[in-house]
């Protein structure tokens, strides 16, 4: 299986923006993406219009963690906040791996056909840690 990467996904709840400053102030991480709800989903409540659909930030090693608001539904609790993100340069092999990893654990997220053009999902395997899937559709 080709994982191209597996990066620290982090939820906040709404509070990505105080995030995204204290994360920059604190460590030197700069702003590499930034997406909100509002940019990528038109039919989005107004209240998420602004929220923080998807960020990347960059340190100056070149190493990276991704965070997001989430959604209203996500209460980030301590434990659940922190998800693995795996990149999959197959939708086979994302498919079968995300099937493997849920046996045992709990779907948060079925695979979907994502408005960023490939295949996304998330669960909880049977030992509690979070996965996020993103891989190609084919």
């Amino acid at each position: 299986m080709a994982i191209k990467s597996a990066t620290p996904y982090l939820v906040f709840g709404g509070k990505a923006e105080e995030a995204i400053a204290f994360y920059g102030s604190a460590l030197g991480a700069k702003v590499q993406t930034l997406q909100r709800f509002g940019d990528m989903q038109n039919d989005c409540p107004e209240s998420m219009k602004n929220w923080v659909m998807h960020a990347v930030l960059q340190f100056d090693s070149g190493a990276v963690i991704m965070l997001s608001d989430g959604s209203p539904e996500d209460k980030p609790t301590p434990g659940s906040s922190t998800h693995v993100a795996l990149d999959i340069d197959s939708g086979a092999q994302g498919r079968a791996a995300f099937e493997a990893l849920a046996k045992g654990g709990a779907v948060i997220q079925p695979l979907i056909e994502a408005p960023w053009g490939a295949l996304f999902g998330s669960l909880q395997d049977r030992f509690g840690i979070r996965w996020m899937f993103n891989s190609a559709k084919t």
